[in-house]
């Protein structure tokens, strides 16, 4: 006999300062995932435009504003721009291996690198390594982090240059959090490529979508998101294609010809 599901409880935080539009105040409903449930929870929250934090599964929920959407690369439909084909043969030699949910001190060593380059003043900017271990290692679903390595001069995985935490969900891969080398010499294009590469592993996998967050329209540092088309986003009646230009992109095969570069490993099985 199957035991009932229970609903999940949702609970609200108080408003606090928006750290992406000056002069507003964000507040957030959540709920935890936990039980036998979690996965199949998250999924459905993660349609509706939940993401997930550790155990906790939330969006925003602010008072007069609703600026922040969901949005969603549609990735068995995907096809690269011109820019983003060079992106992808720039860092084709990087190996890329999903290793199991595990924080480690060169991980983190890159993050706060990125923290502290990137979002200098942000809510991460002060994570300790013990905050770090537990955001990557407590997750109640299925979860990985992507490693994006150079290769030695003997051909094996070396310095590691980006990372990204990602969850597999029923109809896609949502990339919870990704961080990479912004030093001086760093490789161009690092952020667009981990995006690249997770469509592409989705697009393989079968899974039709990859979850990119919350996009603000007029936020500068949230534009990169609807460079990759076609890209879907989450309004009052549900999940809509952004239009750019006034016509859709044709679909393409669930594995297009500018797929396949053997050095990326599927990272969705």
């Amino acid at each position: 006999m199957t035991a009932p599901f229970r609903f999940p409880r949702f609970f609200v935080t108080s408003p606090t300062p928006c750290p992406y539009l000056p002069g507003r105040f964000e507040r957030k409903v959540f709920t935890e995932l936990n039980g036998s449930n979690a996965a199949e929870l998250n999924d459905a929250l993660g349609r509706i435009g939940f993401r997930r934090s550790q155990n906790v599964a939330y969006r925003p929920s602010c008072q007069q504003c609703s600026a922040c959407v969901s949005v969603r690369v549609c990735a068995d439909e995907f096809e690269p721009s011109a820019s983003q084909r060079r992106t992808l043969k720039r860092n084709s030699d990087l190996i890329v291996e999903a290793r199991a949910p595990w924080g480690t001190e060169e991980q983190y060593a890159l993050l706060t690198a990125y923290l502290a380059s990137r979002h200098p003043t942000g809510g991460m900017a002060d994570m300790t390594e013990g905050d770090f271990a537990a955001m990557v290692e407590h997750s109640p679903v299925e979860t990985c982090v992507v490693e994006y390595r150079e290769p030695d001069e003997d051909g094996n995985p070396g310095r590691l240059v980006a990372a990204c935490l990602t969850d597999r969900q029923a109809d896609g891969l949502s990339m919870v959090y990704s961080f990479f080398d912004t030093g001086e010499g760093a490789r161009s294009g690092l952020g667009t490529f981990v995006i690249l590469d997770h469509i592409i592993r989705g697009a393989r996998a079968g899974l039709p979508y990859v979850y990119l967050g919350y996009w603000i329209e007029g936020s500068d540092r949230m534009a990169y998101k609807t460079k990759f088309r076609p890209i879907e986003r989450l309004g009052p009646s549900g999940w809509r294609r952004m239009v750019e230009g006034g016509s859709n992109p044709a679909p393409s095969s669930l594995e297009p010809s500018w797929i396949g570069s053997d050095r990326l490993m599927d990272v969705a099985r």
